[in-house]
Protein backbone atom coordinates (compact mmCIF):
# COMPACT_ATOMS: atom_id res chain seq x y z
CA UNK A 1 0.00 0.00 0.00
CA UNK A 2 1.15 3.56 -1.08
CA UNK A 3 0.55 6.43 0.83
CA UNK A 4 0.80 9.98 -1.45
CA UNK A 5 1.42 12.55 1.35
CA UNK A 6 1.51 16.58 0.94
CA UNK A 7 3.54 18.32 3.81
CA UNK A 8 3.58 21.80 4.65
CA UNK A 9 5.59 22.53 7.65
CA UNK A 10 6.36 26.25 9.18
CA UNK A 11 8.83 27.29 11.34
CA UNK A 12 10.84 30.02 12.59
CA UNK A 13 12.40 32.53 14.81
CA UNK A 14 10.98 36.08 16.03
CA UNK A 15 13.08 38.67 17.25
CA UNK A 16 13.09 40.98 20.31
CA UNK A 17 14.83 43.54 17.89
CA UNK A 18 16.89 43.98 14.97
CA UNK A 19 18.78 41.18 13.70
CA UNK A 20 21.59 42.55 11.34
CA UNK A 21 22.82 39.06 9.73
CA UNK A 22 21.79 35.31 10.17
CA UNK A 23 23.57 31.90 9.07
CA UNK A 24 21.22 28.97 9.12
CA UNK A 25 20.38 25.40 7.77
CA UNK A 26 16.99 23.92 7.17
CA UNK A 27 16.89 19.99 7.26
CA UNK A 28 13.21 20.06 6.03
CA UNK A 29 13.33 18.02 2.75
CA UNK A 30 12.46 14.27 3.07
CA UNK A 31 14.26 11.76 1.91
CA UNK A 32 14.90 9.43 -1.49
CA UNK A 33 14.77 5.93 -0.51
CA UNK A 34 13.79 2.46 -1.78
CA UNK A 35 10.29 2.38 -0.25
CA UNK A 36 10.04 6.59 0.02
CA UNK A 37 9.91 9.03 -3.03
CA UNK A 38 10.41 12.84 -2.53
CA UNK A 39 8.47 13.85 -5.69
CA UNK A 40 8.31 17.60 -5.32
CA UNK A 41 10.00 19.74 -2.24
CA UNK A 42 10.83 23.29 -1.71
CA UNK A 43 11.81 25.80 1.13
CA UNK A 44 10.82 29.32 0.99
CA UNK A 45 12.43 31.96 3.00
CA UNK A 46 10.73 35.13 4.66
CA UNK A 47 12.47 37.98 4.10
CA UNK A 48 13.76 36.25 0.95
CA UNK A 49 17.32 34.80 0.74
CA UNK A 50 19.09 32.94 -1.80
CA UNK A 51 19.43 29.29 -1.03
CA UNK A 52 21.58 26.43 -1.79
CA UNK A 53 21.14 22.40 -0.68
CA UNK A 54 24.50 20.12 -0.08
CA UNK A 55 23.81 16.26 1.55
CA UNK A 56 25.72 16.40 5.24
CA UNK A 57 27.83 13.66 6.65
CA UNK A 58 25.00 11.26 7.46
CA UNK A 59 23.18 11.88 4.19
CA UNK A 60 20.64 14.37 5.11
CA UNK A 61 19.60 16.60 2.91
CA UNK A 62 20.08 20.37 3.63
CA UNK A 63 18.81 24.00 2.68
CA UNK A 64 21.56 26.65 3.65
CA UNK A 65 20.97 30.62 3.32
CA UNK A 66 21.97 33.87 4.35
CA UNK A 67 20.40 36.92 5.68
CA UNK A 68 22.92 40.18 5.31
CA UNK A 69 20.22 42.60 6.02
CA UNK A 70 18.34 43.93 8.86
CA UNK A 71 15.31 41.71 9.70
CA UNK A 72 12.89 41.34 13.46
CA UNK A 73 11.28 37.68 11.83
CA UNK A 74 12.70 34.68 9.78
CA UNK A 75 9.86 32.30 8.70
CA UNK A 76 10.43 29.14 7.13
CA UNK A 77 8.30 27.36 5.28
CA UNK A 78 8.66 23.55 3.93
CA UNK A 79 6.65 22.25 0.69
CA UNK A 80 6.97 18.36 0.05
CA UNK A 81 5.10 15.99 -1.64
CA UNK A 82 6.34 12.19 -1.00
CA UNK A 83 5.14 8.80 -1.93
CA UNK A 84 5.88 6.37 1.02
CA UNK A 85 5.53 2.56 1.15
CA UNK A 86 6.36 0.22 3.88
CA UNK A 87 9.70 -0.93 4.36
CA UNK A 88 10.40 -4.09 3.04
CA UNK A 89 10.58 -6.60 6.31
CA UNK A 90 14.23 -7.51 6.72
CA UNK A 91 15.53 -10.96 5.38
CA UNK A 92 18.99 -10.83 7.46
CA UNK A 93 19.17 -11.70 10.89
CA UNK A 94 22.47 -11.60 12.85
CA UNK A 95 23.38 -13.48 16.03
CA UNK A 96 25.09 -11.47 18.74
CA UNK A 97 28.43 -13.22 17.50
CA UNK A 98 27.95 -11.91 14.41
CA UNK A 99 27.72 -8.11 15.76
CA UNK A 100 30.54 -8.45 17.82
CA UNK A 101 32.58 -8.85 14.86
CA UNK A 102 35.36 -6.45 14.41
CA UNK A 103 33.77 -5.78 10.64
CA UNK A 104 30.48 -4.71 12.44
CA UNK A 105 32.34 -2.65 14.97
CA UNK A 106 33.75 -0.68 13.02
CA UNK A 107 31.56 -0.23 10.28
CA UNK A 108 29.38 0.70 12.68
CA UNK A 109 31.13 2.43 15.13
CA UNK A 110 29.54 5.87 15.27
CA UNK A 111 26.14 4.09 15.56
CA UNK A 112 27.30 2.26 18.50
CA UNK A 113 28.81 5.15 20.46
CA UNK A 114 26.48 6.57 23.30
CA UNK A 115 26.66 10.28 23.22
CA UNK A 116 25.54 13.02 25.68
CA UNK A 117 22.31 12.81 24.30
CA UNK A 118 21.96 8.68 24.44
CA UNK A 119 23.57 7.55 27.59
CA UNK A 120 22.37 5.46 29.81
CA UNK A 121 23.54 4.48 33.46
CA UNK A 122 24.69 0.61 33.14
CA UNK A 123 21.76 0.01 35.77
CA UNK A 124 19.02 1.38 33.58
CA UNK A 125 20.92 -1.28 30.70
CA UNK A 126 20.93 -3.94 33.21
CA UNK A 127 17.13 -3.51 33.70
CA UNK A 128 15.90 -2.86 30.69
CA UNK A 129 17.86 -5.66 29.41
CA UNK A 130 17.47 -8.81 31.89
CA UNK A 131 13.67 -9.67 31.05
CA UNK A 132 15.49 -10.08 26.98
CA UNK A 133 18.45 -10.84 26.92
CA UNK A 134 17.73 -14.49 26.08
CA UNK A 135 16.11 -13.14 22.62
CA UNK A 136 18.03 -13.00 19.23
CA UNK A 137 19.15 -9.49 18.22
CA UNK A 138 16.34 -8.41 16.79
CA UNK A 139 13.66 -9.79 18.73
CA UNK A 140 15.76 -8.33 21.38
CA UNK A 141 16.05 -4.58 20.04
CA UNK A 142 11.89 -4.80 19.57
CA UNK A 143 11.24 -5.90 22.87
CA UNK A 144 13.60 -3.44 24.57
CA UNK A 145 11.69 -0.77 22.06
CA UNK A 146 8.43 -1.84 23.92
CA UNK A 147 9.83 -2.16 27.16
CA UNK A 148 10.78 1.46 27.19
CA UNK A 149 6.82 2.77 25.65
CA UNK A 150 5.54 0.84 28.54
CA UNK A 151 8.23 2.79 31.33
CA UNK A 152 7.98 6.13 29.84
CA UNK A 153 4.88 7.94 29.35
CA UNK A 154 4.51 10.64 26.20
CA UNK A 155 3.78 13.69 27.69
CA UNK A 156 3.61 16.80 25.46
CA UNK A 157 5.92 19.56 26.49
CA UNK A 158 7.50 17.86 29.51
CA UNK A 159 10.97 17.84 27.85
CA UNK A 160 13.22 20.24 25.77
CA UNK A 161 15.31 19.14 22.96
CA UNK A 162 18.62 18.72 24.97
CA UNK A 163 17.22 16.97 27.08
CA UNK A 164 19.28 13.36 27.78
CA UNK A 165 17.88 9.94 27.99
CA UNK A 166 18.86 9.43 31.24
CA UNK A 167 17.29 12.54 32.51
CA UNK A 168 13.60 11.25 30.80
CA UNK A 169 13.62 8.02 32.40
CA UNK A 170 14.42 10.11 35.92
CA UNK A 171 11.19 12.11 34.77
CA UNK A 172 9.32 8.69 33.60
CA UNK A 173 8.30 10.86 30.96
CA UNK A 174 8.92 13.04 27.80
CA UNK A 175 8.39 13.27 24.05
CA UNK A 176 9.13 10.94 21.04
CA UNK A 177 12.79 12.67 20.48
CA UNK A 178 13.20 10.97 24.54
CA UNK A 179 11.71 7.87 23.55
CA UNK A 180 13.59 7.61 20.43
CA UNK A 181 17.27 8.81 22.40
CA UNK A 182 16.38 6.25 25.01
CA UNK A 183 16.16 3.31 22.98
CA UNK A 184 18.91 4.07 20.87
CA UNK A 185 20.83 4.45 23.77
CA UNK A 186 20.01 0.88 25.40
CA UNK A 187 20.37 -1.12 22.00
CA UNK A 188 24.05 0.38 21.63
CA UNK A 189 25.15 -0.20 24.95
CA UNK A 190 24.27 -4.01 24.21
CA UNK A 191 26.51 -3.68 20.82
CA UNK A 192 23.37 -3.44 18.75
CA UNK A 193 24.11 -0.19 16.34
CA UNK A 194 21.17 1.83 16.55
CA UNK A 195 20.89 5.06 14.77
CA UNK A 196 17.85 8.52 15.39
CA UNK A 197 15.66 9.14 13.25
CA UNK A 198 13.64 12.68 12.51
CA UNK A 199 10.55 13.09 10.33
CA UNK A 200 6.61 13.70 9.91
CA UNK A 201 3.81 11.10 11.17
CA UNK A 202 0.64 11.42 9.35
CA UNK A 203 -1.63 10.87 12.75
CA UNK A 204 -4.53 8.95 11.23
CA UNK A 205 -4.03 5.35 9.57
CA UNK A 206 -7.23 5.43 7.89
CA UNK A 207 -7.64 9.10 6.93
CA UNK A 208 -9.09 9.89 3.86
CA UNK A 209 -8.02 11.02 0.96
CA UNK A 210 -7.88 14.87 0.69
CA UNK A 211 -8.52 15.12 4.18
CA UNK A 212 -5.60 17.98 5.33
CA UNK A 213 -4.69 17.10 9.32
CA UNK A 214 -2.53 18.55 12.04
CA UNK A 215 0.70 16.31 11.63
CA UNK A 216 3.46 16.29 13.59
CA UNK A 217 7.60 16.36 13.65
CA UNK A 218 8.37 13.18 14.79
CA UNK A 219 10.64 10.81 15.87
CA UNK A 220 11.70 6.92 16.12
CA UNK A 221 14.64 4.46 15.40
CA UNK A 222 16.33 2.42 13.39
CA UNK A 223 18.49 -0.61 14.58
CA UNK A 224 21.03 -2.70 12.10
CA UNK A 225 21.22 -6.46 13.16
CA UNK A 226 21.93 -7.64 9.41
CA UNK A 227 19.71 -4.82 8.17
CA UNK A 228 18.29 -1.51 8.97
CA UNK A 229 15.01 -1.90 10.56
CA UNK A 230 13.05 1.28 11.63
CA UNK A 231 10.82 1.25 14.71
CA UNK A 232 8.62 3.75 16.43
CA UNK A 233 9.16 3.40 19.62
CA UNK A 234 6.35 6.04 20.84
CA UNK A 235 3.64 4.05 19.25
CA UNK A 236 5.15 0.59 19.41
CA UNK A 237 4.84 0.14 15.65
CA UNK A 238 6.86 -0.84 12.71
CA UNK A 239 8.00 2.13 10.56
CA UNK A 240 5.24 2.70 7.86
CA UNK A 241 3.47 4.76 5.20
CA UNK A 242 2.33 6.80 7.70
CA UNK A 243 6.48 8.03 8.76
CA UNK A 244 8.47 10.18 5.91
CA UNK A 245 11.99 9.63 7.04
CA UNK A 246 13.50 13.45 6.98
CA UNK A 247 16.97 13.00 8.16
CA UNK A 248 19.22 10.27 10.26
CA UNK A 249 21.86 10.52 12.85
CA UNK A 250 23.46 9.54 15.97
CA UNK A 251 20.85 12.06 17.96
CA UNK A 252 18.79 15.22 17.72
CA UNK A 253 22.04 17.48 17.33
CA UNK A 254 22.73 15.95 14.55
CA UNK A 255 19.37 16.38 12.59
CA UNK A 256 17.58 20.08 13.61
CA UNK A 257 14.81 20.97 11.71
CA UNK A 258 16.54 24.62 11.90
CA UNK A 259 19.67 25.31 13.29
CA UNK A 260 21.53 28.86 12.83
CA UNK A 261 23.44 31.49 13.95
CA UNK A 262 22.62 35.26 14.33
CA UNK A 263 23.92 38.88 15.59
CA UNK A 264 21.04 40.93 17.30
CA UNK A 265 18.52 40.78 19.33
CA UNK A 266 17.08 37.96 21.56
CA UNK A 267 15.22 35.25 19.49
CA UNK A 268 11.76 33.29 20.96
CA UNK A 269 10.91 30.59 18.61
CA UNK A 270 7.61 31.02 16.39
CA UNK A 271 7.01 27.64 16.89
CA UNK A 272 6.34 24.86 14.63
CA UNK A 273 2.92 23.88 12.20
CA UNK A 274 2.80 20.60 9.95
CA UNK A 275 -0.21 20.43 7.71
CA UNK A 276 -0.02 16.63 5.96
CA UNK A 277 -2.84 15.87 3.24
CA UNK A 278 -3.46 12.34 2.36
CA UNK A 279 -3.71 12.35 -1.38
CA UNK A 280 -3.36 8.87 -2.95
Amino acid sequence: MNWRLKIRHVTGYKYAGTVSASFNEARLTPLTLPWQTTLFSQVEVTPGATTYRYYDYWATQVTAFDLHRPHQQLRVVSSSLVEVSAPPPPDTFLSWSDLGADTVLDTHAEFLSSSRLTRVDPALVEQAWDPVGHLAPAEAAEAVSHWVRSEVAYVPGSTGVQTSAQEAWHLRKGVCQDIAHLTVGLLRAKGIPARYVSGYLHPKMEAEVGETVAGQSHAWVEWWCGEWTGFDPTNGVPVGPPHVVVARGRDYDDVPPLRGVYHGAPSKHLGVTVEITRLA
